[in-house]
């Protein structure tokens, strides 16, 4: 069947009216950025007083604008001027585009749809912005499901500066183009991405969270430590359980298993236990005033870092395969002023120092012959500048666990150690985010520049995925995840077709 609506005899006038059904956070961010843009906004809401209520608010942040002399008074009022209410929805007639802000419910979607196909111009573009439902779907029940199509907005609205196009199996490509136009004209990265679960944000996002709750899972460490070292080293705005916090489980867990099962239960996306119980007990994070941090006025109890041992400086002999690693464990040892050996084997004191790439450092100690005892692990897949990572094996002595951690962190760098574990804590969540960025890429959800700046606007990572492997190392990765899958046998670690392909050939990840 035909994607094109039936052409009429004059192009399509420009939009310049945008109804908006559902007023709370999504609908008032939606509304204002449109009004800013130039469009006359009508909004509709079922609860008595909520449209009033929209626009009061919308025109106190105005307000502010003016205040701060970020607006004139001028254009705040012409602002408020463009702010309409549509009492029933039969006032959204004259509209050319109408979005639903609503319940995030597919039947209640699909009857709000068959509702204003009788209102509307046959040209009426239906917008949902669904974070999660499938635009296709909410479409089937429609009879010109041809002008339909998702338009995700992100909150808070005129903050998040993305907004993602997806276009259903049966959306008109011209409706698709006339969306994304209208995005970029209310000031926001338009991505197009495809009809598939999660878009590309909430996709790309999987990874995150999971990884870090599956190192949690296994008692890696603490949720404190792997938020330091994934801001501190990871460069990440805040840490997994942070997040995880500030969203509250009630949402986050939701989102986590409806993307698991709607890929048919993909490992990649795999949830944890850890959230499903913690839900259980009414943990939700800062709404509830506990979730892995507790909260005291809105503020985390955040434990203090443990305060580094004393330890007697003793020779180091470094069994760094690379030369880059091992020169920079060997500028670490000379600049604390501590012995560096340089034998072919450790001397029977000697504290062994290992730079293992996704391999714990047990497995690292056995295959290079190292005494378990006297061997540490240290992560260098972001440097050592930041904060600096260790991990022993469970036979290491604690006089030599003790030495690595004064060692490194003798010039004040914070130093994280904890147990054993394939791909430390920032190696193990880092590959798991560029390989799920990369079978996006590989399954054509979006383009790989559209996927790397639609993660940076919408989640805040430091970098978009496939630029984070390019930056950290396509083959490093890689490897990592190969020893990830070989030591767990676990597929959710399986490298993307499209990340082995371009790092075995040298190219970037964002080659196309």
């Amino acid at each position: 069947m035909s994607k094109e609506i039936p052409k009429a005899d004059t192009p399509p006038p420009p939009y310049r009216t945008l109804g908006i059904v559902g007023t709370g956070a999504m609908g008032r961010g939606i509304a204002q950025i449109a009004a800013q843009a130039g469009l006359t906004v009508y909004l509709h809401d079922l609860r008595d007083g909520a449209i009033d209520e929209a626009r009061e608010f919308i025109g106190g942040l105005w307000d502010r604008g003016v205040q701060k002399q970020r607006l004139s008074e001028t254009d705040a009022e012409r602002f408020r001027a463009s702010l309409k209410e549509a009492a029933s929805l039969a006032d959204l007639a004259g509209c050319d585009i109408v979005v639903e802000a609503i319940v995030e419910q597919l039947e209640a979607k699909q009857t709000l749809f068959q509702q204003l196909e009788e209102i509307l111009d046959d040209r009426a573009v239906l917008a949902t912005n669904t974070s999660s439902l499938s635009v296709t779907a909410i479409a089937s029940v429609c009879r010109r499901p041809q002008r339909v199509i998702g338009f995700h907005f992100f909150n808070p609205v005129p903050l998040m500066k993305i907004v993602e196009v997806i276009p259903g199996l049966r959306t008109a490509d011209d409706v698709t183009d006339r969306v994304d136009a209208l995005g970029k004209a209310m000031g926001h990265f338009t991505a197009r991405a495809t009809d598939t679960p999660g878009f590309l944000v909430n996709h790309a996002g999987r990874a995150f969270g999971t990884e870090a709750l599956r190192i949690l899972g296994e008692s890696v460490t603490d949720h404190a430590t792997i938020d330091r070292i994934l801001v501190d080293q990871g460069g990440f705005r805040m840490g997994p359980f942070t997040l995880l916090d500030l969203t509250g489980l009630d949402v986050s867990h939701a989102v986590m298993e409806s993307i698991y099962h709607q890929y048919y239960e993909e490992p990649r996306f795999r949830p944890s236990p850890l959230t499903r119980q913690r839900l259980t007990a009414g943990l939700l994070g800062r709404k509830s005033g506990e979730g892995f941090y507790r909260y005291v006025d809105g503020k985390p109890e955040v434990p203090d870092e443990p305060p580094l041992p004393d330890a007697v400086p003793r020779p180091v002999w470094i069994g760094a395969e690379a030369d880059e690693a091992h020169a920079q464990l060997a500028e670490l040892v000379r600049g604390a002023g501590w012995t560096l050996e340089s034998g072919p084997e450790p001397s029977p004191d000697a504290l062994c120092l290992v730079a293992p790439l996704g391999e714990d450092a047990t497995g690292c100690a056995l295959r290079l012959g190292l005494p378990a005892e006297r061997c540490v692990a240290v992560d260098l897949l972001a440097g050592l500048d930041k904060r600096r990572s260790l991990m022993t094996t469970p036979a290491t002595l604690a006089d030599y666990r003790n030495a690595a951690m004064a060692l490194l962190g003798h010039d004040g760098t914070p130093v994280s150690a904890f147990h054993d574990s394939n791909g430390f804590v920032l190696q193990r969540v880092v590959a798991c985010i560029v390989n799920v960025g990369s079978e996006i890429a590989q399954q054509g959800v979006a383009e790989p520049d559209t996927i790397d700046r639609a993660v940076e606007l919408g989640l805040g990572y430091p970098r978009g995925p496939l630029a984070m492997g390019d930056h950290y190392g396509s083959r490093r990765i890689l490897a990592i995840l190969d020893n990830l899958l070989a030591a767990t046998g676990d597929p959710r670690y399986r490298a993307s077709p499209w990340l082995r392909r371009r790092a075995t050939l040298g190219l970037p990840l964002t080659t196309p």
